[in-house]
């Protein structure tokens, strides 16, 4: 996705008044990327220009690079749009403020980006880097708060055909709900319930059902998309034994287009695969042995998970798994722990966010040359950046 970007300027022309009739000036204040100038106040002292005499146009922001990534600052309020090729003079490219821990996103085809944040779903203009709205949310989550156990959106999805996207809300101290936006309406259309604590949230490629992945009830939900009716699924590889106090919990999920099944990795040694229409899973055995969180798909199939680090002491520490389609893998060591994944279009580029939902967390994005041609760099980004998209 690579929306274009048109050059706006604006010019004013100011008259002096005579000094008895000006008793200051009035600054103004623009939508648009925080990180840009915005409108200053007027001249400190009268005749400081000449009559007629035009302002300078303020700066518009610059045409965004295809590849730019789009970030969510999980341990903010913003959502921060970032140049990742290495030797930048700036990667932060702008910022725009959607709402309390934005958490996961989603774009569009035409440049619209979908944030799930404390407050409600955030509609940004990738192209102009403005906020257009955000809806609020249907069910009541309490006050807006921070940190991994806040209330409000956690995954989100948009239909394949555009016309629909889901987020996954969390409720706390109960179950969550899947909400359903319309994209043209920009309202909440209908809610569904879900499991505990609904990280992420996926739709089948023909777009006939959505999946939410409920962390905290170790299952997934899947939701058609006409009737609204749901079916659960357990997705438990070591059982259920601790309840909330598990780390085996499932966490995020791929659907893979060839088939229709869900991969859900657990702890770097198992890849649940769920076939959702029948509700049976096998177990593929996996490598990295490490505590995982993001996955996403490649284009050539190739799966990419995030490794978080060790809960136990025989654990290994941070990585990214590379599964090819056969199930061979690669292991790539990270510096520190992460949590979610984006790849480019051509599929040899990884970026993923150090903005760990727990503690450890840093403020950048890991580089990973999937080609194995260039070791691993960091780039900048911002305040605990959490969901990723490549625009």
């Amino acid at each position: 996705m690579n929306p274009r970007r048109g050059a706006r300027t604006r010019r004013a022309v100011v008259a002096l008044a005579a000094a008895a009739v000006l008793a200051g000036c009035a600054s103004g204040t623009g939508a648009g990327a925080s990180d840009g100038p915005s409108a200053g106040a007027g001249p400190s002292a009268a005749g400081s220009r000449a009559p007629d005499s035009p302002r300078p146009a303020p700066a518009t922001p610059a045409a965004t690079p295809r590849g730019t990534l789009l970030v969510a600052d999980f341990g903010g309020d913003t959502v921060t749009f970032v140049d990742p090729r290495p030797g930048r003079d700036r990667h932060r490219l702008g910022s725009v403020q959607v709402g309390t821990a934005p958490y996961g996103l989603v774009v569009g085809d035409d440049g619209l980006a979908w944030v799930a944040t404390a407050e409600g779903v955030a509609v940004v203009d990738t192209a102009t880097r403005t906020r257009l709205t955000r809806i609020p949310y249907r069910t009541e989550t309490g006050p807006a708060t921070t940190g991994e156990y806040r209330g409000g959106g956690m995954g989100i999805a948009l239909a394949p055909d555009g016309r629909h996207v889901y987020v996954g809300v969390n409720v706390p101290g109960r179950n969550g709900v899947l909400e359903i936006v319309d994209t043209a309406t920009r309202r909440i259309t209908a809610a569904v319930p879900v499991g505990r604590r609904p990280f992420d949230v996926d739709v089948s490629p023909d777009g006939a059902e959505v999946y939410a992945t409920a962390h905290d009830s170790f299952d997934v939900t899947a939701v058609d998309t006409e009737t609204r009716g749901a079916r659960r699924f357990e997705v438990a590889p070591y059982g259920t034994e601790g309840g909330l106090g598990s780390w085996l919990k499932p966490h995020y999920a791929v659907v893979r287009p060839a088939d229709g099944r869900l991969l859900l990795p657990f702890e770097g040694e198992r890849l649940v695969v769920l076939d959702p229409r029948t509700g049976r899973s096998t177990v593929e055995r996996m490598t990295a042995d490490t505590h995982q969180h993001g996955a996403t798909l490649a284009p050539d199939g190739t799966l990419l998970v995030v490794g978080t680090g060790p809960i136990l002491s025989e654990d290994r520490g941070p990585s990214l798994t590379v599964r090819a389609p056969d199930g061979s893998e690669r292991v790539v060591p990270l510096d520190g722990p992460h949590e979610d994944v984006a790849v480019s279009g051509d599929g040899r580029t990884a970026y993923v966010t150090q903005g760990f939902t727990r503690d450890g967390y840093g403020n950048g994005i890991t580089v990973v040359d999937l080609t194995g041609e260039r070791r691993p760099y960091e780039v900048p980004a911002t305040a605990r950046p959490l969901g990723i998209a490549v625009l």
